[in-house]
């Protein structure tokens, strides 16, 4: 028996309708570049992450939209900045960090659940009678700005020694019903960015600071099995909000620097 009743019709997409092709994901082959510019701050660029499809669609064969695009999430993070034998400053995503969730949202905070709104998404609009074929891409870096003092002095002495980052990141390429919210994960990638500095405060501005450990960083991996998406990797808030900057010293208690937004 047919469908009476579109409302409790599931949609006729399927994951075996829908072709993935060349996909890539690549780390630029770059070191991590720094800039000492500013007398205020070390500033520093990693090499960008980048991530594209093509994909095909299957004709929609209803008055339904869908969204086909990446979304991303952070799985873990650690970012000290050290200074010298006085303590650190710290990003933390406080629910990460304790354990509460697995991933939180790397949305560029508008286009919940998706990373952007450009490249990285193709919006599909039914009823349609021929195949879509189109490609959508991605890509991510660093590039903060680290005091060269304490955070939470008034003096600009540069006592900063070292800056150690690592962060690991899921991706996934999804078609979404944009009324339903049905997914279908298209493909998974995992990738991590490491950074490690050494600063010399009583070096000159402009000599300060060296990367450290590996020039160059490991390839994302694009996995053969589809990870399920994390509910927290769906909705607000995302890493750019959630994180805070604290201060731990090493005497005395944790201060908080900067809030969540």
């Amino acid at each position: 028996m047919g469908c009476l009743q579109s409302i409790t019709c599931k949609s006729r997409i399927r994951r075996e309708n829908i072709t993935v092709y060349d996909v890539s994901a690549t780390i630029d082959q770059c070191p991590t570049a720094i800039e000492e510019n500013s007398p205020i701050v070390l500033r520093y660029k990693t090499p960008y992450f980048k991530a594209s499809a093509r994909v095909v669609m299957p004709p929609l064969p209803r008055n339904e939209t869908w969204v086909v695009g990446w979304i991303q999430a952070c799985n873990q993070m650690e970012f000290f900045n050290i200074y010298s034998d006085l303590g650190m400053s710290s990003w933390e995503l406080p629910d990460l960090r304790e354990g509460r969730v697995k991933a939180i949202s790397d949305s560029d905070g508008v286009s919940y659940p998706w990373y952007g709104n450009t490249t990285e998404t193709v919006t599909l609009i039914g009823p349609t009678n021929k195949i879509s074929r189109f490609s959508v891409s991605m890509n991510d870096n660093f590039y903060p700005s680290v005091t060269w003092a304490v955070p939470i002095s008034e003096s600009n002495v540069p006592l900063l020694t070292r800056i150690k980052r690592d962060q690991s990141f899921t991706t996934w390429l999804v078609a979404m019903n944009a009324t339903t919210k049905e997914k279908i994960i298209l493909q998974t990638i995992k990738w991590r960015m490491r950074v490690d500095i050494e600063v010399d405060p009583s070096q000159m501005l402009g000599k300060r600071a060296r990367l450290v450990g590996r020039t160059q960083q490991e390839q994302p991996r694009i996995l053969s099995r589809m990870e399920p998406i994390p509910y927290n990797a769906l909705v607000k808030p995302n890493a750019n909000d959630a994180q805070v900057l604290m201060w731990r010293p090493k005497r005395g208690q944790p201060v908080i620097v900067i809030p969540p937004k």
